[in-house]
Order: structure tokens, then sequence, then C-alpha cells
């Protein structure tokens, strides 16, 4: 008989779009990773319920079913404003598990409330849970500062989880040491795993063709910015460093793809219309290019028709992006900051640069317009590293390494603060 794992992924469906404030990276690897694990396991994605209409279960793919969850309004509600819900979240899975009898050999946690979902139901099915936090709160506060709006209790949460998980995944080695330095925990009690990308789903790209296919100038020099329209992903930085090349290079041209909304209605996304006044300010608004939110279908073709992919957010967890960027032959300038400077193998397939630095990295994307050469070494080096280290199945690899090492008995480190204690705190 096949065993079953439960991910829980309390704000990130896999069936959500993607683009909009709370809907990128988390939600692709949940799909990707539940997607690849089916082939050996049966996985139930357990996520809230934020539509009334939406059924109890929806088998999603074969072995796969997302279980939506009632915790809370069936409504959207910012991930901030979740913590409350999740002592009902908690309670549903458990009335779920005891009502169906499925018995799960681990659950994947995602995020620090489904972690904190997670250990309640241990706690009463001794089933073992492992987590991946995807961003940290205290990393969090140190570039958001007063813009971070989630609750001081979510710092008392991650550390109460770093001492009582099974085990902590990292997605880079950035992330490890800020667990160890920032929250004490045990190098020993980390594995390194990753984010991924497909290769059925991004891979190179004639780049005339897909340009032909997204109405694009066969001889725009373009920049692609692609990802959720927040502060913290430093596109405005992006735009200040096409100002200033702007006079430079005249064919220059900068997509943005991203938003709650798709076109006509792109604007109506607050981020992007103070995005829209930063061009204004910086003489730049008719080099950049406002695409909106896009169907997952059509962002191969947006990559393959860039001439440079770029990212450079203030911090940056992991970040898929660049690899789907680098599979489609698209080489990078991102922040040399978290997980990007873990993907993107500096002055081989791109280039890393200081966050909201918009001269750095402007002399960066200068290089690459006056040096075709170079583009195409560096497209060749991306194509082969993310095929060697960055695939999902590279990443459902080690992770049913992680899943199996569970089985050896070995207990957590002891913890200080009791769950029910930690429960009084938040609610």
């Amino acid at each position: 008989m096949r065993e079953k794992i439960a991910f829980i992924s309390e704000h990130a469906s896999p069936l959500a779009a993607l683009g909009s404030v709370d809907c990128g990276g988390q939600n692709v690897y949940v799909a990707e990773l539940a997607r690849e694990l089916s082939v050996q396991f049966d996985i139930d994605v357990f996520t809230r319920k934020d539509d009334i209409s939406l059924p109890e279960i929806v088998g999603w793919l074969p072995n796969v079913r997302v279980i939506h969850v009632p915790a809370g309004p069936t409504e959207p509600v910012p991930k901030e404003e979740m913590l409350p819900f999740m002592r009902q979240f908690a309670d549903w899975m458990l009335a779920f598990i005891r009502r169906t009898g499925v018995v799960y050999k681990v659950v994947h946690a995602n995020f620090f409330m489904s972690a904190f979902v997670a250990s309640i139901v241990r706690r009463s099915t001794g089933i073992p849970y492992v987590v991946t936090f995807h961003a940290l709160g205290l990393v969090r506060k140190i570039h958001q500062k007063e813009m971070d709006k989630f609750p001081e209790e979510r710092i008392d949460i991650e550390r109460y989880i770093v001492q009582d998980a099974d085990r902590l995944i990292a997605e880079c080695p950035q992330d490890k040491e800020d667990l160890i330095q920032l929250y004490g925990a045990s190098e020993a009690r980390i594995s390194v795993v990753p984010c991924g990308f497909s290769p059925q789903e991004f891979r190179p790209i004639d780049r005339m063709t897909s340009r032909r296919k997204l109405n694009l100038s066969p001889t725009d020099f373009i920049l692609l910015q692609l990802g959720r329209m927040v502060p913290r992903k430093g596109v405005d930085n992006v735009i200040r460093a096409a100002g200033l090349l702007a006079d430079k290079i005249k064919s220059i041209k900068l997509i943005i793809v991203g938003g709650d909304y798709k076109l006509p209605y792109v604007l109506e996304t607050p981020e992007i219309k103070r995005l829209k006044r930063i061009a204004v300010r910086e003489n730049v608004l008719p080099n950049v290019q406002f695409e909106g939110k896009q169907d997952r279908d059509v962002l191969k073709y947006y990559y393959a028709a860039a001439d440079v992919f770029v990212t450079t957010p203030w911090y940056e967890p992991f970040g898929i992006t660049p690899l789907e960027s680098m599979a489609c032959g698209t080489p990078v300038v991102g922040s040399d900051v978290g997980g990007i400077k873990y993907s993107v193998e500096d002055n081989k397939t791109g280039f890393l640069v200081p966050p909201n630095e918009p001269l750095a990295l402007a002399r960066k994307i200068r290089e690459f317009f006056y040096d075709r050469p170079l583009r195409a070494a560096m497209s060749v080096n991306a194509i082969k590293r993310v095929n060697r280290y960055f695939t999902w199945t590279c990443v459902a690899s080690l992770m049913k390494a992680v899943y199996a090492s569970l089985q050896s008995g070995e207990n957590p480190a002891p913890h200080t603060m009791g769950v029910l204690e930690l429960e009084e705190s938040v609610y």
C-alpha cells in the first residue's frame, strides 16, 4: 500500500493564481513538490478555504488531493491576519484524520503557521513533522521594519518550532545560517533542500519566436522582471537602473510581469501604481511595459523573449524565478542575497549585485548589452547548472531522504516552551 504524506500550506494553495500579493513561490513549491512526490506517495495538501464555493476535497492530480479547511471566514484574508484561525485549522484537520482514518507517514508544514498546526497535530497523533519556513520573521523584520504587519507572536512561534520540529528544511545555505544564528537551531537537525523548476515547463525556446508570440519588438534590448508586486521585491530598483541606461541604450525595454490583475486592468494593483509614478519621475515610462498577471503557461515565453532577467529584492529566502529564467537560457542579474546567491553562479550564469543600488545594477545590465558572446556563454552555463542541481526531481529525491530519516526514531531537541503555553500567548 502506498504511504501517505500531508502537506500543510495555510495561505498558499497549489490551486491559486500566481503573481498576486499572497500568491508566489510557496504556491509553486507546494504544487511542484507534491506533484513530484506523488510518483511514490499519496499527497494531501491542507489549505485554508477562502471561497465558499470550494469543495472540501479537490482531486487535483493523480495521487494528489487539495483539502480545503474551514478556518476563519470563507473569503480571502491577508496572511498577516490568519494566525487566530490556526487552532480552528488544527482542530478541523484532526477531526478529518479521525473521520477518514487516514494514516500519514509525515506532515510537511510550509510557513510558520502551518508548522504551528503540525505541532498540534503531532501532539494528538504522534505524526512527525518537518517544516520549510519559506521566510523567517526575524529576517523579515530586519528588512521591512515597521512595514512588517505580522503579529509579534510570530517570532515566539518560530523559536518554538525550531526546537520542536522533527526536521528543519533550509532552502539554501543562507537560510541554514539564519536558523542557526538567529534562532539557535541545531545544525544536525537542518537539511538543506533547495527549490526547483520543471524542465517540462521551462526550457530553451527561440527568442524571436517568443517575441512574436508576445507581440514584442524583435530589436529591443529586453529586461524582464517577473514576480509578486510587493515593495520588498525591489522592482523600483530595476526601474531606476533602466532610467540610468535609457539615454545610452535607446532600445532598452523593461517588461514587468505580475500583479493582481490581467490586462487591461493592470494599473489597479497598488504597487504597480507606485512603480508607474517612479517610472515617470525617472523619465523612463515609455521604456517600461506593465504586463500584469499572466497565466503560468505563457511565462516561459516571457523568460525566453528577454535578453536579461533582473531580480533585485531586498532579501529572498530562495527565489524560484531565477531558476525558471536560467532554464529558458536567459542569464540573470540578481541581488547578492539569500537563495539568489546560491542559485545564480556569479560571472558564470549571471551577475550578483547589492540590492537597492541601481547604479551597480545598471553597470551589469550595460555589460550584457555590449557583450553578446558573454550573454551566449552565460545562457549555456545557466541551462547546464539548473538542470544538474535544481529540477523538482532532484528536490524530491532530497526530500524523500529527509522523510526516510525520520523513521530512525531520532527525537527532536527539547524545547523550553510547551505548545499549550504558546497557544495561550497567541489566543
